[in-house]
C-alpha cells in the first residue's frame, strides 16, 4: 500500500485507527476455545466487526511466534483475513546485519505480504536498507516508545540532542515520507509537537491510546498533518472490551467510538 492509498483510506473512513491484533489465548471470551482454532475465530470476528472503522491492523508477531509452526500458520491465516485495502503491519521489531535483514524482509513482505514492518534502528543503515528496497512497503522505525524503560536510552544526550531525535534525523536520510514511518508512544504526547518539527510529513504509528492511558485528543492535536499522518493503535481496549458472547459487538462499539472522535479532528484538519 502506498501513501496515496493510505491517505485515501483515512479520508474515506474519517479514521486513523490501527487495531492491534495482540491476541492472547488466556484473554479470549469464555465460549471460545483457547487454541489456534479459537484464536482465528476471535481474529476473524474482530476484523469483520472493526474493519469499517480501521485503516490498519497491527499483528504483534510475538503473540503468534510463541506457538511455533502452528502460530506462524495462524498469523498467515490472520493476515489473509485483513481486507486488501487496509494496511497490514507486522509488529516484529526486526533489524540485523544486512543479509539477515534481507531474509526478514523477504519473509514478511514476500512470503506473508505484509504492507509494513516495525524495525529497530540500533544496528544502523545496512540493517534497515533491505526493507526499504521493496516497492510500496513501509518500515516503521522505533523512535520514542511508551514503555517505562524508554528513559534508559532514548532520552540520553547524543551530540547535543536527545537520542530519539538523532535517530529520527538520521533514519530520515535513508528513506522518505513514502516508505518510512516512526513509532512515537501516545504517553509521550508532549514530545509530538517537537517531533513534528523534525518530520512534519512522515506518518507516525502511535501506540498507547486506550489501555495505556494515552490521550487521543492530545495525540491528534499535536500529530495530525495534511495527509492525516497518524496511525493510532489500540489493542486491548478494543479486543477485550467484553469477555462475553457480545465481544465482537463490544469491539465494534469501541472502534466506532474512537473513529467518531477521530472524525472530528479530520474534519477540523480539512476545514
Amino acid at each position: 500500500m502506498n501513501r496515496s492509498e493510505l491517505k485515501a483510506q483515512i479520508m474515506r473512513k474519517r479514521s486513523y485507527l490501527c487495531t492491534g491484533l495482540d491476541t492472547d489465548l488466556q484473554k479470549l471470551p469464555d465460549d471460545i476455545s483457547r487454541d489456534m482454532r479459537g484464536l482465528l475465530q476471535f481474529n476473524r470476528d474482530i476484523i469483520a466487526y472493526t474493519s469499517p472503522y480501521s485503516v490498519a491492523y497491527k499483528v504483534n508477531t510475538a503473540f503468534y511466534e510463541q506457538y511455533g509452526a502452528k502460530g506462524w500458520e495462524a498469523m498467515e491465516q490472520t493476515l489473509d483475513l485483513i481486507p486488501g485495502d487496509t494496511l497490514a503491519i507486522a509488529d516484529a521489531k526486526r533489524g540485523d546485519i544486512g543479509n539477515t535483514s534481507s531474509m526478514y524482509a523477504r519473509a514478511f513482505f514476500d512470503a506473508m505480504s505484509f504492507d509494513a514492518i516495525t524495525v529497530a534502528p540500533y544496528m544502523g543503515e545496512d540493517s534497515l536498507r533491505p526493507f526499504l528496497e521493496f516497492k510500496d512497503k513501509w518500515i516503521i522505525c522505533l523512535a520514542l516508545t511508551s514503555n517505562p524503560g524508554s528513559k534508559d536510552f532514548q532520552y540520553g544526550e547524543y551530540e547535543g540532542k536527545k537520542l530519539y531525535e538523532r535517530v529520527i534525523e538520521t533514519v530520515c536520510r535513508w528513506g522518505s515520507e513514502e516508505n518510512l514511518m516512526f513509532v512515537v508512544g501516545a504517553t509521550r504526547a508532549e514530545q509530538l509537537l517537537d517531533i513534528r518539527g523534525i518530520i512534519p510529513e512522515h506518518f507516525l504509528l502511535v501506540p498507547g491510546v486506550g489501555a495505556q492511558g494515552g490521550s487521543l485528543q492530545e495525540v491528534s492535536e499535536s500529530g495530525l498533518n495534511r495527509d492525516g499522518g497518524l496511525l493510532v493503535n489500540a489493542s486491548r481496549s478494543i479486543l477485550y472490551r467484553s469477555s462475553g458472547p457480545d465481544y465482537a459487538q463490544a469491539a465494534r462499539d469501541e472502534a466506532h467510538r474512537m473513529q467518531q472522535e477521530m472524525e472530528l479532528y479530520v474534519n477540523a484538519l480539512l476545514a
